[in-house]
């Protein structure tokens, strides 16, 4: 499949986004800047709850967001869910979520990874990667978050 070129209205930067078996993603260039520390967070698996992944917030520290996953399973009944990131320069990102019906059918992992990096709105400003509740039924769901501090 040939890739589709993403362009973000806010900062205009663009990206790849290829698909395969129902993922999708974004092909990276480049990699974190001198001095940067590689930093990661991840939810661990949750049924029927919030599934949260914080790159927390340093005094005198900015936090970069390099990428985001989001997996999971149905539920008892199909849902449809607004999983955000928060912190970010520029607001809140929504990205939609459909869980299918039945527990045990997976949905198609979201992987995302941007280049250049997203910046937290400030200094000391923790990114935060979150995937509400599924529904009743639902037994797995998690988020992961990476990316780098200077």
């Amino acid at each position: 499949m040939a890739g589709l070129t993403l362009q973000d209205s806010t900062t205009g930067r663009t990206a790849t986004q290829k698909a395969t078996a129902g993922a999708a993603w974004v092909t990276p260039t480049g990699g974190a800047p001198a001095g940067a520390t590689a930093i990661s967070a991840a939810s661990g698996n949750v049924a029927n709850a919030s599934a949260a992944a914080t790159l927390p917030a340093v005094a005198s520290v900015t936090n970069y967001l390099s990428g985001l996953t989001i997996t999971g399973a149905g539920a008892t009944a199909a849902s449809v869910v607004t999983a955000t990131v928060t912190g970010l320069v520029g607001g809140t990102m929504s990205l939609t979520v459909t869980a299918p019906a039945g527990a045990t059918t997976a949905f198609a992992p979201i992987l995302l990874q941007f280049n250049p990096a997203l910046v937290a709105s400030a200094a000391n400003t923790a990114i935060v990667v979150t995937l509400p509740a599924l529904g009743a039924g639902n037994t797995n769901a998690s988020v992961a978050a990476w990316g780098y501090k200077i």
